[in-house]
């Protein structure tokens, strides 16, 4: 189970990696002025270049979010702790692109700084880019589960598996909810009338410190003059 659990997470980093060079392909065709454009994702996201372009948010988002993602991955060779975080940004950054590569091209490619724009094309990579996205996220979801289970097997039962921890939760959660004592009706409306009148008289309390206050800077300043 050890050998499968370092292939899990040998290939989150390699599919990390690979998603980050995905994002060096080319991701859209701009036609402008009867000429046609390529751009990459890197393009996209940081802007610049020859014709000026500006930055897509979206796109430099999902590459911050693959970048912190592959590096906790191999981070998480030094510290077990992080495997906990890689998939959640490597999944938040597959569902982003996931909806960059389903939305039409002009939501997420500005074509302000280009003149003439007939049309604007994604290539397959922008897809293929958010498929990487989710092998990773699946790989590294693989490690921590395996990795959680190979430490509760050594621990001898002293230890719980992160479904027997999140179930235990859950019914612990259930519990102290049913523990609540909702207010009734009469509660609720006295309870809501205090809080009016208070916030009423608050609000009495600003209003005359600054109406005072107000009055006296205009006396100073009438004094001065």
């Amino acid at each position: 189970m050890k050998t499968v659990n370092k292939i899990c997470q040998i290939l989150a980093i390699v599919f990390g990696l690979a998603s980050l060079v995905l994002f060096f392909t080319e991701f859209a065709t701009v036609v402008s002025n009867g000429e046609s454009i390529s751009f990459i994702g890197a393009q996209l996201g940081f802007g610049g270049g020859k014709y000026g372009l500006a930055k897509s948010a979206d796109i430099l988002f999902c590459f911050w979010l693959t970048v912190i993602g592959t590096a906790l991955s191999g981070f998480s060779f030094k510290s077990k702790k992080l495997r906990y975080a890689a998939p959640v940004f490597s999944l938040a950054s597959g569902i982003y692109m996931l909806v960059i590569a389903l939305s039409k091209p002009e939501k997420f490619v500005d074509k302000r700084p280009l003149e003439g724009v007939s049309s604007i094309t994604y290539s397959n990579f922008v897809l293929l880019t958010a498929i990487a996205l989710f092998v990773f996220t699946a790989f590294a979801i693989a490690y921590l589960f395996i990795d959680d289970m190979i430490e509760v097997s050594e621990s001898k039962g002293a230890k719980k598996t992160i479904i027997k921890r999140l179930i235990s939760f859950l019914r612990d959660y259930k519990s102290e909810v049913k523990k609540i004592v909702w207010p009734g009706l009469k509660d609720i409306v006295k309870n809501t009338g205090i809080v009016l009148l208070m916030c009423l008289l608050v609000g009495i309390l600003i209003w005359a410190a600054d109406f005072g206050l107000g009055k006296l800077l205009d006396l100073i300043l009438g004094l001065k003059s």
